[in-house]
């Protein structure tokens, strides 16, 4: 029977390091799905970029200038939310900032649609393409968004799963959220 204490010690450190090896994994899979729905929401900041080059030259001429600045600011926001998120994918307040900046530049576009089509039929023309590239964008995104969330949602459940909620609370996993 003086064996038995060994035992009971060798199977915890077996389950301590498999249970550790699961969390170690399911975080990996929260910042690999963060990093292809990143590529996504980069072109989304390409796609502004592209638009503005197109129509520099009377951006602030148009009656929509105001729209125009206001989905440049949103874009500003959303990719220093953007940067901040890809360094740090599994900070919640990062990934709020992401999802906040997200909605404000989906917004933003919306009013600049309303304002080009407020301002005549040549403006409403000319955001047409861009609006239904930024719509395309979106619909491409959201499979990527949703294997993120459904990540996030494993790593959730394994860090608080009990008893490995207390490995990890030991080595710093902390839940997240998704977008």
């Amino acid at each position: 029977m003086a064996w038995m204490p060994w035992l009971v010690l060798a199977l915890l450190m077996f389950w301590a390091i498999g249970a550790y090896n699961r969390l170690v994994r399911l975080r990996s899979a929260v910042v690999r799905s963060f990093g292809a729905l990143d590529t996504y929401l980069m072109r989304w900041i390409a796609l502004f970029g592209d638009y503005r080059a197109a129509h520099a030259q009377t951006w602030a001429q148009t009656p929509a200038a105001d729209a125009h600045a206001a989905v440049e600011a949103a874009t500003t926001q959303f990719g220093a939310s953007l940067a901040v998120a890809r360094s740090q994918p599994l900070d919640g307040d990062a990934i709020a900032a992401l999802a906040t900046g997200t909605q404000v530049l989906d917004g933003a576009w919306q009013r600049l649609i309303g304002a080009c089509s407020n301002a005549g039929d040549t403006l409403a023309d000319e955001l047409a393409p861009w609006a239904r590239q930024r719509e395309a964008l979106r619909q491409q995104s959201l499979p990527a968004q949703e294997a993120f969330n459904e990540a996030v949602r494993h790593y959730n459940d394994a860090v608080a799963q009990l008893p490995a909620n207390l490995l990890a609370w030991v080595f710093g996993f902390r839940k997240t959220r998704g977008l």
